[in-house]
């Protein structure tokens, strides 16, 4: 992956759910790291024809690992486009260089 095609910035953020004294559920945002990541949206090529079948994916992510960070299903990614819900999470060829996180786009419901 060239630094070049990494032109996004993105933020890695954990979210943790809790409740307050009267029961109600919150959640707190802390980010992990700010970082250059390859963004690539869904579109009709046969990389993502195949990976349609299994997955509900609107964009993938490509960015270097960061140390000390364990990235999982459990976070969100934030970038100039909106917030994102990591789906699946892989170690790029088993190098442990990269990480690839598809995620689904978080859309607000309007009522």
């Amino acid at each position: 992956m060239s630094f070049g095609k990494m032109n996004t910035f993105i933020d890695l953020i954990s979210v943790e759910r809790t409740k307050d004294s009267e029961g109600f559920g919150k959640s707190k945002d802390t980010i992990l790291a700010s970082v250059r990541a390859y963004k690539e949206d869904r579109h009709g090529n046969e990389k993502w024809t195949n990976r349609a079948a299994f997955s509900e994916a609107t964009a993938l992510f490509r960015f270097r690992r960061i140390p000390d960070v364990e990235v999982s299903t459990n976070m969100v990614i934030v970038c100039n486009d909106g917030r994102y819900e990591i789906t699946n999470v892989e170690d790029v060829k088993g190098r442990g260089m990269y990480i690839e996180a598809l995620a689904k786009k978080v859309v607000g419901s309007s009522g």
